[in-house]
């Protein structure tokens, strides 16, 4: 263990720290020289603002290899100390000073265990000990965190202080790059201790953190002094010297004084930055020079050529077309398309009576449900074929742009139906060239515990080398497109190609900004409908 005794320093940063606890939100600081992030070359903006929050648009950079697979795990920081010594302060001074996105603060408070009814009656009357390793579900708590280290969904119980027990909904939790995970006993258990990357004790006065929870509990949670005082000098002091302080030998870094100590947050954050700089890594320029001179794969399902189909490629693919002519013809051919996917959804025999009252057999969808996801913006715009042909489906949302300094492409934004891990999925964008956003997307469904199977990438125009980046990474997604060109440019466009699909369907100019996402929610770790 190495303790760092640091001594406090004058600081001209500002406490912004509010010391809330947070199950889902995304907590990167903003910085004053952003990176420009877009498909389309424009500026993305660093943060939308609403009446209740602030909502940072920074994106998610790749967190697989090549081959689909996942490359790095979340880098977590473990978080111990008494109650109310400041472990959610330090928390969000860590986060303010790490200035990356995608940073997920989880509490060991939510993982409290469902009461029964005697000691329901107990913790009326501040007789329950919450701070005994057996007021704690470990078994869900590890599993939880073991699943979002790994880049999967997960769902977090919201525990109710008021009513000690845990709220119907619980929130749906995705794509960390860094977990900070916070509790009085998270490093009490072995399994918890084996996957955190950095170990934090933050080392408070016993004064200090009495009297934060006095205030606490009789504003937040509804206590009365006597009561929070009995429990404090029945239970909580006699865990902490019990259960917690033991536990302080066992960090690589003990902070004291809390959320004040910049110089401790600061070699923290140095350390973090050195961690996350090491696993870095470049997809596009490995997808780029893959799959050279490779026989097309067995499953991609290309449109069958009719005089109609090629009709409707040459109307659209005119750089002199109109646009209310691109955007009928379009619309056309989207219809086709979506026809044609769904003729590889699953299926059964059935026999129904017709009106003559004579048998008929049939076929019927074999599955639980459909849900058509959109790579946005121009993704979207294959909705109202699917809407047309699916009655009642499922629509979700992904936004994926381009990183300009690093060309990678970046998850800025989800939104996916309740339980989307039991249906089938057609996964719509309008072009891909060289598979790396769709990639992304496929990698997003997967992490949602999605089927491999039961994905169908469905685009209008692809390129040979984007077809190849989705079957080899993802051997059983269905790819269906109405055309496959040969080639891209030095610029990564698909050649002979359509243009640029959204700029002519919208109506937008490639140089110019546009916002048609700001009017959506952006991502915010819940991913759920």
């Amino acid at each position: 263990m190495c303790e760092m005794e640091c001594r406090r320093k004058n600081s001209s940063r500002s406490n912004s720290g509010s010391g809330e606890d947070s199950l889902d939100r995304l907590l990167p600081a903003v910085s004053t020289s952003r990176r420009k992030s877009s498909t389309l070359g424009k500026t993305e903006p660093p943060l939308l603002r609403t009446g209740t929050r602030t909502i940072y648009t920074a994106g998610r950079p790749p967190w697989y290899n090549e081959h689909g697979a996942q490359f790095k795990e979340a880098f977590v920081i473990g978080l111990c100390g008494g109650s109310a010594s400041g472990k959610t302060t330090v928390a969000n001074k860590i986060i303010e000073a790490l200035d990356v996105p995608w940073v997920v603060l989880l509490s060991m408070d939510s993982f409290y265990k469902v009461l029964s009814p005697e000691e329901q009656a107990l913790a009326a009357h501040n007789d329950y000990n919450f701070d005994h390793p057996g007021a704690f579900d470990f078994e869900l708590l590890v599993t939880t965190l073991q699943k979002l280290k790994q880049g999967k969904s997960v769902k977090i119980p919201v525990y109710d202080f008021t009513t000690h027990g845990r709220q119907k909904n619980w929130k749906n939790v995705y794509g960390a790059s860094v977990i900070i995970f916070e509790g009085i006993l998270s490093f009490a258990d072995k399994e918890l201790l084996q996957l955190m990357d950095m170990k934090i004790f933050v080392d408070t006065d016993s004064d200090i953190r009495l009297v934060r929870r006095l205030r606490r509990d009789i504003t937040e949670r509804g206590r009365d002094i006597e009561g929070v005082i009995k429990q404090y000098n029945k239970f909580v002091k006699p865990a902490f010297e019990q259960y917690i302080e033991p536990t302080m030998r066992l960090a690589d870094i003990v902070v004291p004084r809390g959320g004040g100590n910049m110089v401790a947050i600061d070699l923290i954050v140095q350390h973090v930055h050195s961690q996350l700089e090491e696993r870095e890594i470049s997809v596009r320029a490995l997808l780029a020079t893959a799959h050279q001179s490779q026989p097309l794969p067995q499953t991609l399902s290309v449109l069958e050529s009719t005089p109609q189909v090629r009709g409707l490629h040459t109307i659209i693919r005119n750089k002199d077309t109109s646009r209310d002519e691109f955007i009928f013809y379009s619309k056309r051919l989207m219809r086709l398309l979506i026809e044609h996917a769904l003729s590889f959804l699953p299926s059964k025999a059935c026999f129904i009576q017709t009106p003559q009252g004579q048998e008929y057999e049939g076929r019927r969808f074999r599955g639980k449900g459909i849900t058509g996801v959109s790579v946005l913006r121009a993704g979207e715009t294959m909705e109202p074929a699917l809407r047309a042909v699916c009655k009642d489906v499922r629509i979700g949302k992904i936004l994926i742009q381009t990183n300009l300094d690093s060309g990678e492409p970046e998850l800025h934004y989800l939104r996916l139906p309740r339980d989307i891990s039991e249906d089938h999925v057609i996964l719509m964008d309008s072009t891909v060239s060289t598979g790396a956003a769709a990639m992304m997307a496929v990698r997003v469904l997967l992490d949602h515990d999605v089927q491999e199977d039961k994905v169908f990438l469905v685009s209008l125009l692809m390129a040979e080398l984007g077809v190849h980046t989705v079957a080899y990474a993802f051997p059983r997604v269905k790819i269906i497109t109405t055309a496959v060109d040969k080639s891209l440019d030095d610029l990564l466009h698909v050649i002979p190609g359509i243009g640029d699909f959204g700029d002519r369907y919208f109506g937008t100019d490639g140089s110019s900004s546009w916002s048609d996402e700001e009017q959506q929610e952006p991502h915010s770790c819940s991913s759920e409908v």
